[in-house]
């Protein structure tokens, strides 16, 4: 049982990682399919300017995760992912703080996921539909099929503001990312405080930017 729970947990914790970078390979939908502006229009956006990026074996990996890091940005809201990352403690921390830690997790979690670049390896996603809560909330439900694997499901959750619809979280067989690190980040700040926190967390980011040469 326990071997069973760990393969389990490694699968996902590896989805998670080729969610992250926007998933790994498109299938694409027509055009028309989609309105511009429209949460499944974000997401296969993001998906499709990514694949050539994942593609690319001949261009420096520094190159690539760079391009990567600059459509990411144009998608995913990670002011918003870092303030739901700490949940209720979010409040609590001063405006410097609040914008510290926002630095540093942005920087944090795009090492992490690029860090993964190389792991491509032709998987293909299935864009299943979207379902909108409302004017502000949407998820863009897909499926990443893998051969001789089951197919693993990620839904991308986007948030409407100032009428622009952005990633704010992303979930792997029913596992949310955010939810994940608000669980470790949530026994840091109460146990620990808000200075281990931001510390554990620089050191982290230290530690994957040098691994990745950036």
């Amino acid at each position: 049982m326990k071997n069973a729970t760990k393969k389990k947990f490694s699968r996902q914790a590896i989805a998670v990682l080729t969610a992250a970078v926007v998933a790994l390979c498109a299938a694409a939908l027509p055009k028309s399919a989609v309105a511009d502006g429209d949460p499944m229009a974000v997401v296969q956006g993001t998906v499709n300017d990514a694949l050539p990026v994942l593609r690319d074996r001949t261009t420096p990996v520094a190159a690539r995760q760079q391009k990567l890091r600059d459509i990411v940005a144009k998608s995913f809201d990670f002011t918003e992912m870092a303030r739901s990352a700490l949940g209720y403690h979010w409040r609590q921390l001063t405006p410097q703080q609040q914008q510290e830690f926002t630095r540093v997790f942005i920087a944090f979690i795009e090492n992490s996921y690029l860090a993964k670049i190389n792991q491509y390896s032709g998987q293909q996603v299935q864009f299943l539909g979207q379902q909108k809560d409302g004017a502000e909330y949407a998820v863009v439900k897909t499926s990443l099929v893998q051969e001789g694997k089951d197919p693993i499901s990620i839904d991308y959750r986007l948030l409407n503001k100032n009428g622009q619809w952005k990633i704010y979280d992303v979930t792997v067989d029913a596992i949310s990312i955010i939810a994940n690190y608000r669980n470790q980040f949530n026994r840091v700040m109460n146990n620990q405080g808000y200075d281990k926190l931001i510390a554990d967390l620089k050191a982290k980011e230290a530690g994957l930017a040098a691994s990745i040469g950036s």
